[in-house]
């Protein structure tokens, strides 16, 4: 029997190595290399280790798999196909083609089994921290005598460029310092980048720097079958704190004349060197994409195991929901995330009509939801008080103590975003995160991926503008919010007072079809003039919040210039000049309103005026090619705000001038024409 289960398992993994080089030649296109080499670390895990039914992909106490190296994605897929999910192999012969649920990096809601997108290396890593978490948060949460638990752990199968990029020291950090012993991170280390050899640019003892942040640190043979096994056992039953495995593998295994050589990391073996590699593994010359029957037998016996565990802990989890009902709907709302049908209003009456910082609006914000909204979990990179995030008034998560809402995340601003992917992925939370919006550059890689997984991840950035003073150049933000307006599937807000800060998290809350970046003011920002009511109809996008007769020109502002705006046009028509003001808290939001409303609110032969403390870029989308933009030319200097907006021409007087001066200007080539 020994012997036969050898063989069995020796054809298995045969499988994996020959379909996963048989996508890449299929398609000319992929990375070989990782597959071929790490195969029998990814063969143990998912027979030996992983709790998975292919049926239910989402049972929400599976293990976690991440494929932090998405190169390596034809390995996951022939994995997916041979273990029984819905990835068939014609799936694998379309790798990488369009419309295939096999595309060339993993995708998130492309292919049953993949639980996120990965590509960028270093994010599967981070967001794992964020999966981990969420995890423990609902053990936590829900623990009983009678609740069947959450025995979930996170795999993660990383690279050596995964190990190079900084987010990877930046969210282990993070996992030790929390505790996450839910986590393993498998390390295939072959050594090869594309260049060459890690030697000409990666020398450091990995396991050195993980073993300093407080992880247990094992390394082992990445070929030898059994010690993978015994070293993954002995790390699951370790302490506290998560896991690193060091598997040293060999790259493109098993490829005659091909193993280590650094040119198989991401191009195709060839027909040579494919063939080579069958006749090496003894694999039948049978036509493309065909599999023995005995490939799939270790993985359907490590899917009838699990199986029966499954439908053991759904039968405990219906006997919990009977017997603690109250619990059970708690559960239900964790995964659901209602919201008040009076959200506005409450959040309305938490903001109230003030002369505020928008920051300071968005920490009463919080304050008033979060008690309600439980799955609302996040914090700051070190900035909470600056951010407006009301950590002191959250029950603090920390190593051991995971019920509450507020993470410190410390100055982790990578870690942080990549985090908030991961606990958005369970399913559970609706996550946010705060830090200034010159530091949104170290979040943009996981902001991106939220945006293509469309998580309804909530970003918070305080500190918006050249407005924020003595701090000067390095801090005050000039390009960031064209950088963060152009990523396609992310809502940019930047409300202009408290109502507006009000209707913004709205808006968020509700929002559950991708992220959502909320720009706030470090300084006061006084109350606009509406009707009694309040109202201000972010959803929309922007709004004419105060018209004249026969305006000349429409001038549109956002956040903190939308005050300005209303005080140049009331210097403006004491000069004879007629203005209509619109507010402008999203750009995203207005171009997704109906023609007609779009018309109403700015009239297309209108004149229009754009008037932003930042770089000009993607106005032209509101103000049109002859418009006229009031903004920031280049970076802004260290000084107090008020003398900022002297020297910026950003003062109401100064921008009542310049807009009759536009004015007066484009009258006179009218004439001409």
């Amino acid at each position: 029997m020994l012997c036969d289960s050898v063989v069995r398992d020796d054809v298995a993994v045969a499988a994996l190595r020959v379909l996963s080089a048989q996508q890449v030649e299929h398609a000319r296109s992929g990375h070989p290399g990782m597959p071929l080499g790490a195969a029998d670390v990814a063969f143990v895990l998912w027979t030996r280790f992983l709790r998975y039914v292919p049926e239910d992909p989402h049972w929400c106490d599976r293990d976690r798999f991440v494929l932090s190296a998405g190169h390596a994605s034809a390995l996951l897929y022939s994995l997916l196909h041979l273990s029984g999910f819905a990835v068939s192999l014609d799936d694998l012969a379309r790798f990488r083609q369009l419309g295939s649920p096999t595309p060339g990096h993993p995708e998130r809601g492309s292919t049953p089994g993949v639980e996120m997108t990965t590509g960028p290396l270093g994010q599967g890593l981070g967001a794992s921290v964020g999966i981990a978490l969420g995890l423990k948060i609902l053990q936590e949460k829900f623990r009983s005598a009678t609740f069947p638990g959450l025995n979930s752990r996170v795999f993660v199968l990383a690279s050596d460029g995964d190990m190079m990029e900084g987010i990877s020291s930046e969210a282990a950090s993070l996992a030790a310092h929390l505790g996450l012993d839910n986590l393993v991170v498998i390390y295939d280390s072959n050594r090869i980048t594309i260049e060459g050899g890690t030697n000409l640019s990666f020398t450091e003892d990995v396991g050195q720097r993980f073993g300093a942040f407080g992880w247990h640190v094992q390394s082992v043979e990445g070929h030898d079958r059994s010690a993978i096994e015994g070293a993954l056992r002995e790390a699951l039953a370790a302490g506290s704190g998560p896991k690193l495995l060091i598997a040293r593998t060999v790259l493109a295994k098993h490829v005659p004349g091909g193993e280590g050589d650094h040119r198989l990391h991401g191009s195709p073996l060839g027909p040579e060197r494919f063939d080579g590699l069958k006749l090496a593994l003894g694999w039948p010359d049978t036509p493309p994409f065909t599999v023995p029957a005995t490939a799939y037998e270790p993985f359907a016996a490590r899917v009838s195991e699990v199986r029966g565990e499954y439908q053991e802990w759904l039968r405990r989890f219906e006997t919990w929901r009977e017997r603690e009902p109250a619990r059970a709907v708690a559960w239900d709302e964790m995964f659901n995330k209602p919201v008040p049908e009076n959200l506005e209003a409450l959040l309305g009456d938490a903001v109230g009509d003030t002369e505020k910082a928008t920051r300071l609006h968005s920490a009463a914000v919080l304050s008033a939801v979060a008690p309600i909204m439980p799955w609302l979990v996040g914090g700051s990179a070190d900035l909470a008080e600056s951010n407006g995030i009301p950590s002191a008034r959250l029950a603090p998560i920390s190593k051991n103590a995971y019920r509450g809402q507020a993470i410190h995340f410390g100055i982790r601003e990578h870690a942080m975003a990549a985090a908030a992917n991961g606990l958005a992925l369970t399913g559970a939370f609706h996550p946010f995160t705060a830090t200034f919006l010159t530091f949104s550059d170290y979040m943009k890689p996981a902001i991106r991926l939220a945006a293509l997984m469309r998580l309804p991840v909530v970003y918070v950035f305080s500190h918006d503008s050249i407005f924020l003073g003595e701090d000067g150049p390095t801090h005050q933000p000039v390009e960031h919010l064209a950088a963060l307006r152009a990523l396609p599937g992310l809502t940019v807000i930047r409300p202009a007072d408290g109502p507006e800060v009000a209707a913004a998290w709205a808006w968020a809350l509700r929002e559950r079809r991708g992220p959502v970046a909320i720009i706030l003011t470090r300084q006061k920002t006084p109350a606009l003039p509406r009707d009694a009511a309040g109202h201000a109809p972010v959803r929309r996008g922007a709004y004419v919040l105060a018209d004249r007769a026969a305006p000349e020109a429409v001038v549109v502002a956002t956040g903190s210039e939308v005050a300005i705006a209303s005080e140049a046009a009331a210097l403006a028509e004491a000069r004879g000049i007629s203005l209509r003001v619109v507010s402008m808290p999203s750009m995203e939001l207005f171009m997704c309103q109906p023609r007609a409303y779009r018309d109403a609110v700015i009239p297309p032969r209108a004149r229009v005026v754009g008037i932003e403390a930042a770089c000009g870029f993607g106005w032209e989308r509101v103000i049109g090619r002859d418009g006229l933009f009031i903004g920031v030319g280049g970076f802004g200097a260290s000084a107090p705000a008020d003398a900022l907006r002297n020297a910026f021409g950003l003062e109401p007087d100064a921008v009542a001038n310049t807009i009759r001066d536009w004015l007066s200007s484009s009258s006179d080539r009218e004439d001409l024409q």
